[in-house]
């Protein structure tokens, strides 16, 4: 199991990726650790989980 972020909403989110790109699902299967250098930020309006550098 791979990198899981809650979201203020009580929504559970799973880190994802497909070569360079990255993303959050509610799926749980195939789920990746967070990359070194990157911090998860929250979308205030949605809730959505994304990456952000340090």
């Amino acid at each position: 199991m791979g990198y899981e972020h809650e979201n203020s909403r009580g929504q559970k989110y799973y880190l994802h990726n497909r070569g360079k790109l990255f993303f959050f699902s509610k799926k749980s299967e195939d789920g990746i650790e967070l990359p070194e250098g990157f911090i998860v930020v929250e979308n205030q309006r949605t809730g959505l989980p994304m990456l952000k550098r340090k």
